[in-house]
């Protein structure tokens, strides 16, 4: 039997092409339709399993079948995150251009670990996120043409975890990395920060004990002073503080730390300095935001994800370093099967070196297309108008006796509650989700339950932030 009588199981070309335009137009299809379904998902633990055939095909089955079974196995079991009725968490938002740029890289099938393995994926990166420092008014020295460079993480918490290696190693003069921590690093942040802060301590081998979370002020913002006492108790104990994450724009309430001041602590104890703005970051495309970054050169890592409000699906982070040398010399590990003639020849990125894995995906394309599709102004104009909803949506809120804001709100998050205490905000929750018409989540801010309603999906307009009001009174209306 020759070569060409053997059976083969790939999707040709042709097969490929007809079978992709049915998927984009089902995915067409979905953007238009995905307001009809509950934007929280309303199945059981196990139903979806339970749908799904016990034993593997053992014979290949058509691929008009597999996407037919999409509707009635899967969807019900989605949680819509790009319904325009999404005010949950933060928004993770994805717009046609980066699905069409994810689909080419999906394509393509590159393996950007080495300049080497794909030059293109290496310096669309590096030239895209040099874009974002002037598109974000980002101090110069983030630029790859000076001392620092960008770099596309997967998510803020694999951003925050490099951070802290690079800390850890600068506090210890790289001798972590040889002989692993002696238990006297000490890092800081907010008692409002990230959970990925706490993990990030632990896998770096620093430990959550020796994490310090810091004191806020009434407005959930780290307090420099605070900062500044717990150093020096822990400097006078022998321990080496090294690390220390300021937020712009926290989980809970949308905080802003005050770069400058922890900045200005960090410099003068020779600290590592990250500031974590993974949401908020994007509101900087705006002039008028860029107050709340105030205080960055003082950095030496920041990050932010456009996979949160810039249009980019997941997964999106875009990470700065001020000095790329000390990043690297952290994360640096050239075995045999790695060299290769540019990578000794200094002249190149291999961004293998800026983060985690070694692997990674061309996720630059992406984030390409959508600049260039909305350009800067296109960004501000969507930015601009989820900040103005939310702000509106603050107002309904300070104006009905029955609500008060929990929280101040700065741009597009909205942290209120009903005046009739924990139990009366739980369950107000629990029935607007459950109606499937809008989804939210709560935090809780001073020891009290409180909603969050969150502005940015892509699709949102006034009529969807209008109606989510309209359903909360409504709710409470009816569970009087």
């Amino acid at each position: 039997m020759t070569q060409s009588q053997f059976p083969s199981f790939h999707m040709t070309p042709d097969a490929f092409r007809r079978h992709g335009y049915a998927v984009i137009d089902w995915i067409a299809d979905y953007m238009e339709r995905v307001e009809q379904y509950p934007v929280l998902s309303q199945v059981q633990p196990g139903q979806i399993r339970a749908g799904l055939p016990i034993d593997p095909p053992q014979q290949g089955e058509p691929f008009d079948a597999i996407l037919a079974d999409v509707e009635p196995l899967i969807m019900p079991g989605v949680t819509h995150w790009q319904s325009p009725n999404f005010f949950a968490f933060f928004p993770a938002n994805a717009s046609g251009p980066a699905i069409l740029g994810d689909l080419l890289s999906s394509g393509l099938g590159v393996q950007g670990m080495l300049w080497a393995t794909s030059p293109a994926a290496t310096e669309l990166e590096s030239h895209v996120l040099d874009w974002l420092v002037e598109m974000l008014g980002l101090p110069a020295a983030f630029k790859s043409t000076a001392s620092g460079g960008g770099v596309i993480q997967d998510t803020a918490s694999s951003a925050v975890l490099t951070a802290v290696l690079a800390g850890r190693e600068r506090a210890t003069r790289f001798a972590s990395n040889l002989t692993g921590c002696d238990g006297r690093l000490v890092a800081y942040t907010s008692s409002q920060a990230h959970s990925s802060v706490e993990k990030a301590v632990k896998i770096a081998g620093i430990g959550s004990e020796h994490l310090r979370l810091i004191a806020v002020d009434e407005n959930f913002a780290m307090r420099p002073d605070a900062l500044a006492q717990q150093i020096a108790a822990d400097r006078a104990a022998g321990l080496v503080p090294c690390f220390v994450c300021a937020t712009v724009g926290t989980t809970s309430s949308n905080a802003m730390d005050p770069v400058r001041a922890i900045g200005e602590i960090c410099r003068a104890e020779g600290v590592w300095f990250h500031v974590d703005a993974a949401m908020s970051g994007t509101a900087a495309l705006c002039p008028e935001f860029r107050y709340l970054q105030d205080g960055l050169e003082l950095a030496d890592s920041y990050a932010f994800n456009p996979h949160k409000w810039m249009f980019t699906n997941f997964d999106c982070d875009c990470f700065w370093v001020a000095d790329r040398a000390s990043l690297i010399q952290t994360l640096s590990i050239l075995p045999e099967y790695l060299k290769n003639q540019a990578t000794e020849s200094g002249a190149v990125f291999d961004y293998r070196d800026w983060h985690i894995p070694l692997g990674r995906r061309f996720r630059a394309l992406k984030l390409w297309f959508v600049i260039r599709h909305y350009g800067v102004e296109g960004l501000r104009h969507h930015v601009r108008r989820h900040v103005e909803l939310a702000q509106q949506f603050a107002g309904w809120v300070q104006a009905d006796p029955r609500f008060e804001l929990a929280a101040p709100a700065p741009l597009n998050l909205v942290c209120f509650r009903l005046r009739a205490g924990d139990e009366a905000n739980r369950r107000l929750l629990e029935q607007l989700n459950r109606s499937g018409e809008l989804y939210l989540t709560h935090t809780v801010l001073d020891g009290h339950y409180t909603l969050r309603l969150s502005v940015g999906q892509t699709w949102t307009e006034e009529r969807h932030v209008e109606r989510a009001w309209q359903r909360i009174r409504e709710t409470v209306d009816g569970d009087r």
